[in-house]
Formats: structure tokens, C-alpha cells, sequence
């Protein structure tokens, strides 16, 4: 079987970052973005919370981060920038797809997660503005 087209074949897809290296995580956050750590609470306890995220279970995520939901939280707007992190990225990576697919642009996930921040040293930061995500649902 061949296919012809008569006019050549074009996309109007907008290719959006998806993911987010570790070296440019800081830089995201100064940026406006937020941390969102998805892991879970007893895995948080037991190494540590992420310093400036918002603890969101990776179960409530999509529910509590995109704008079309009913339980979604005040912030989670079309133009919303959020930086997933999971236990290795696998399931922030997830999450940031079905949010972008949800019409969500800015959300990424950390490649390799909070494992990979840890060994770098890095564990985020809280800001006076960050409170107020508090006080959201």
C-alpha cells in the first residue's frame, strides 16, 4: 500500500520542556516555578523533605494540580510551573505528561528525581511566596 499527500505533512505541536536537569533546578525555583515532591509521606519522613515543595501524593496529583479539576488547588493554572520530583523521576515524568497533556506547559519533572538531588546536594528552599500555596485548597 502506498500513501501520498498532496500537501506536505506539518504539525502545529509546540514541543515544551519536560524535564528539568538537576544543575537547573535552583534556577527554576528563583524563577517562579514550584517544587512539587510527590513521594511518599512515610519516604519523606525517612529521608528527608524536600525544603520549599509542596507535598502532594503522586495518587493526588493530577487531581489537585490541573486546572480542570474540581479539587484542584488555587495555583494550579494553565500557566502554573511545576518542578515534579518522585523517589528516581519515574513517576514525576509521568505525572508531568498528563499535566502538559492536560494543557499544563510548565510542568516538569527532575531527572532522577529526589535521589539525584540529594547526591548533589541540593534541597531546595522556602520562601516567603511559597507560604501562600498553604492556604490554597
Amino acid at each position: 500500500m502506498t500513501v501520498s499527500f498532496s500537501a506536505p505533512v506539518t504539525s502545529s505541536y509546540t514541543q515544551a520542556p519536560i524535564s528539568l536537569q538537576v544543575a537547573d533546578y535552583r534556577a527554576a525555583l528563583a524563577g517562579g516555578a514550584v517544587a512539587v515532591d510527590l513521594r511518599a509521606t512515610d519516604v519523606r519522613a525517612a529521608e528527608g523533605a524536600l525544603m520549599g515543595a509542596l507535598a502532594v501524593g503522586v495518587d493526588d496529583a493530577l487531581e489537585l494540580l490541573s486546572p480542570g479539576s474540581s479539587e484542584r488547588l488555587r495555583a494550579a493554572t494553565a500557566d502554573a510551573n511545576w518542578v515534579l520530583v518522585s523517589d528516581d523521576g519515574h513517576d514525576a515524568e509521568m505525572v508531568a505528561w498528563h499535566l502538559q497533556a492536560r494543557g499544563v506547559r510548565g510542568a516538569r519533572f527532575v531527572v532522577g528525581g529526589h535521589g539525584a538531588l540529594r547526591s548533589a546536594g541540593v534541597n531546595g528552599s522556602v520562601g516567603s511566596d511559597a507560604l501562600g500555596l498553604f492556604d490554597a485548597h
